[in-house]
């Protein structure tokens, strides 16, 4: 049996999947035992170093306000680089230049510059002319790094998502009477962003990650509260270990419902526009017939 993309593998290629698959299990192991007694032998791993977490101060007082600044800090750079980056994505798509150019040169400038360099620039920007209380300031300058940059990411993803629909979309739309714009919103950018879906989501699982730069910035996330914990009961490592396996079944919760969004949206069959009036039926099912029969407009409409 044998893809459309690769043949199926034959008895020798199983025999070496599975030995490769036994050794790499068998490096892990070996990899996860030195780290272990090194580890063991510096006195990181004894009961002391991580008795502290099952108590309630240190979940109520460190872990649980720093995954709170975590998530909100998230939260509100996600819904801003959703919203910046379709702009920013429709506007590099846009057929007047006054409009395209403009988005183009924002995106490639923030894609360009790190995430970290945006987050210490508008802090010290946001200090010197009082734009924000003191105790927002951190916050403010997090959340402008990461929707700068990961909403120049988005914009990127959108663009791409619409360049990949065959063009027969379009020009069905136009044939029917649907303006410049009303295609853009209605045909090709539902189609877009449903093609685009998991690379989204993969962008909005960095924007959660990318919150423990604001470390740097003193913002108190979980980073930040992991070096409190660590100077508070001097248990550094262990702190570091809990925060990143906080981390980890976060991101993974977040790619769950992403995978739960993304399969009911195929499951609807998401429309692209709205059904057409009685009189425009007919005028469509010939434009679409005769897009589709184009064949610049890749055979399908």
């Amino acid at each position: 049996m044998s893809s459309v993309l690769f043949d199926a593998p034959g008895p020798r290629a199983k025999r070496t999947y599975r030995l490769v698959g036994v050794a790499s299990i068998v490096a892990v192991a070996l990899a996860l035992w030195f780290v272990i007694g090194k580890l063991d032998e510096k006195g990181q791993l004894t009961a002391a170093k991580w008795k502290p977490f099952l108590t309630g101060e240190i979940w109520t007082e460190y872990l649980i306000p720093g995954l709170i600044g975590t998530l909100t800090a998230a939260a509100i750079a996600m819904v801003l680089a959703l919203t910046i980056g379709t702009l920013l994505g429709v506007g590099r798509l846009s057929a007047q230049p006054w409009i395209r150019l403009p988005c183009g040169v924002v995106v490639e400038f923030f894609r360009s510059v790190p995430v970290l360099l945006m987050m210490l620039f508008t802090y010290a920007l946001y200090a010197n002319y009082d734009l924000f209380p003191p105790d927002r300031l951190a916050l403010a300058a997090v959340v402008t790094g990461l929707t700068l940059y990961n909403g120049s990411v988005v914009a990127e993803l959108v663009r791409s998502g619409v360049h990949s629909l065959p063009k027969g979309q379009s020009e069905a739309a136009m044939a029917i009477g649907l303006t410049t714009g009303k295609t853009m919103r209605l045909v090709l950018l539902p189609q877009a962003i449903t093609a685009m879906l998991p690379a989204i989501v993969g962008q909005l699982v960095v924007v959660l990650k990318d919150t423990a730069l604001g470390y740097i910035i003193t913002y108190e996330e979980l980073l930040r509260k992991a070096e409190q914990i660590g100077n508070f009961k001097v248990n550094l490592l262990p702190a570091l270990i809990v925060v990143g396996a906080i981390f980890v079944i976060v991101n993974y919760f977040v790619g769950v419902i992403a995978q739960r969004v993304e399969a009911r949206t195929r499951r609807r069959g998401h429309t692209a526009a709205p059904p057409l009036p009685p009189d425009q039926i007919d005028q469509a099912a010939v434009a679409i017939a005769a897009a589709a029969a184009d064949p610049r407009s890749g055979g399908t409409a």
